[in-house]
């Protein structure tokens, strides 16, 4: 047990999925496991344990920002043990050729946090994927005949920019960034520090340069496949 984290050992599967909200976690897993069982509630970032396809799983809440899931995802490796760690959440689109609906699956994540910073060299850390969860989720997209794009995701510190448009993002969407979240560079920076695999899934839902975005009704569907997708990842079913 942690300040954050009141599950017992043993409590979470070895692979899990990590939106950043928790009411998302709590509808995953009543959506999708079977016999789900809550294993922590502390400030209500609630995470649960069950199945799919008769393998073990959980969902386990992060939260908003790098600085959220750095607490639980730390935690999540160190105090219990989790191998496989996949984000799935949502993302603004930083290239038009990402349409609304899309999946981007995160091949690499550059962000403006200083958690890719060693403040003892002149080095920034470079995160990215696990391969092999990448190679397997990008097969099992091709497969199912879902709309996907791989490549870099911006896990940015900062929501609201003072610059107006995509002023605030700089060069990126002329470097190729695919859309911006809040998570996967933090993730993935914890993932290589400790040893883990970790991937981010992500569904486009409201474009930065067309302006298109989701209905209520097409976000719920299209959230449906990246969770189906991220779960069979996960398990390796």
């Amino acid at each position: 047990m942690t300040p954050h984290n009141h599950a017992k050992p043993g409590d979470y599967a070895e692979a899990v999925l990590l939106p950043g909200d928790p009411l998302r976690a709590k509808w995953i897993a009543e959506n999708f496991f079977e016999d789900a069982r809550l294993v922590n509630s502390v400030r209500n970032c609630l995470g649960y344990t069950g199945s799919w396809k008769g393998k073990p799983v959980s969902v386990q809440a992060t939260g908003m920002g790098q600085a959220s899931l750095s607490i639980y995802v730390h935690e999540l490796i160190n105090v219990y043990g989790l191998q496989k760690l996949i984000r799935v959440g949502t993302c603004g689109g930083l290239n038009a050729k990402v349409k609304v609906r899309d999946l981007i699956i995160a091949q690499g994540a550059t962000t403006d946090s200083a958690i890719v910073r060693d403040a003892f060299t002149p080095f920034n850390f470079a995160p990215i994927a696990d391969f092999g969860l990448l190679r397997d989720s990008v097969e099992r997209a091709e497969k199912a005949g879902m709309r996907y794009h791989v490549g870099n995701m911006l896990s940015s510190d900062i929501f609201y920019h003072i610059e107006p448009g995509l002023t605030g993002y700089g060069r990126l969407p002329a470097h190729g960034i695919l859309g911006v979240e809040m998570e996967a560079a933090a993730l993935y920076t914890l993932a290589a520090r400790f040893d883990r695999k970790a991937l981010a899934i992500c569904t486009m839902t409201d474009c930065l340069i067309t302006h298109a975005e989701l209905s209520a009704e097409d976000r719920q569907s299209s959230l449906r496949e990246m969770i189906t997708l991220a779960l069979d990842t996960a398990i390796g079913a």
